[in-house]
C-alpha cells in the first residue's frame, strides 16, 4: 500500500509508476490519499492532523486485511512515509514491513529538527529509498538515523535525485525498477 503525502505532480507520478511496476510483478497494490489530502488538494499537511492521517492508514490496512490474506507492506513518499513509519512504531504487528520513499528526516536547512523520535520503536523490516540530493536529509544523515532502528533495515540511494526521487535528467524507469528489485531482495 502506497500513501500520498503532499500531493505534488512528481510525487503522484512516482507513486503511480511504482504501483504499476509492483502490480506487473504480481503484487496487489492499494494507493490512497491520506485524510488531509482527501480534504484539500494542495498544500502541506496541518501539524495537528497527523493522528487523523495515521488513523486513515490504519483503516486502509484493516480493510486490506479483511479482503486479502497476503502479507501487507505499508509505504509512502515523504510525509506519507513518515506517517506510515509512525503507525508501524505504534502498532508493530500491523504490517509485514515498510517502504519509505524520501523519508523527511528533517525540514530543509534545519538538520537539528530530526523526525526520528519513533525510530527506536520500529522493529519490523524497513526499506528506505533516498535521493542523493534530498534537502530533507543527506544520505549520510539517513544512514546515521537508521542506526536508531532496532529492526532490520536497508537504505537504497538514488544517485542524482532529490526529494522527488525521479530525476529530470534520466529515465525514471531505472529508478522504479531498482526500487522493485530492492524490495524483492530485501523482503524475500
Amino acid at each position: 500500500m502506497l500513501t500520498h503525502g503532499a500531493g505534488s505532480n512528481s510525487r503522484s507520478k512516482l507513486l503511480t509508476a511504482l504501483a504499476d511496476a509492483f502490480a506487473l510483478t504480481g503484487f496487489r497494490v492499494l494507493r490512497c490519499d491520506l485524510p488531509f489530502r482527501q480534504h484539500r488538494s494542495q498544500g502541506p499537511p496541518f501539524a495537528g492532523n497527523a493522528a487523523t492521517d495515521r488513523a486513515g492508514l490504519r483503516q486502509a490496512v484493516r480493510l486490506l486485511q479483511r479482503t486479502d490474506s497476503a502479507r501487507i507492506y505499508l509505504g509512502g513518499h515523504s510525509y506519507g512515509g513518515r506517517q506510515a513509519s509512525m503507525l508501524a512504531a505504534e502498532q508493530n504487528q500491523l504490517v509485514a514491513g515498510l517502504v519509505l520513499l524520501a523519508y523527511p528526516l528533517h525540514p530543509p536547512r534545519k538538520p537539528l529538527e530530526l523526525r526520528t523520535g519513533h525510530f527506536p520503536a520500529l522493529t519490523l523490516p524497513s526499506l528506505f529509498v533516498h535521493g542523493e540530493r534530498d534537502p530533507f536529509g543527506s544520505v549520510s544523515e539517513v544512514r546515521s538515523a537508521l542506526k536508531l532502528i532496532p529492526g532490520r533495515n536497508m537504505l537504497v540511494e538514488i544517485p542524482g535525485s532529490g526529494h522527488e526521487l525521479l530525476s529530470r535528467n534520466k529515465a525514471g524507469d531505472d529508478v522504479i525498477a531498482g526500487i522493485v528489485e530492492a524490495f524483492r531482495a530485501f523482503f524475500a
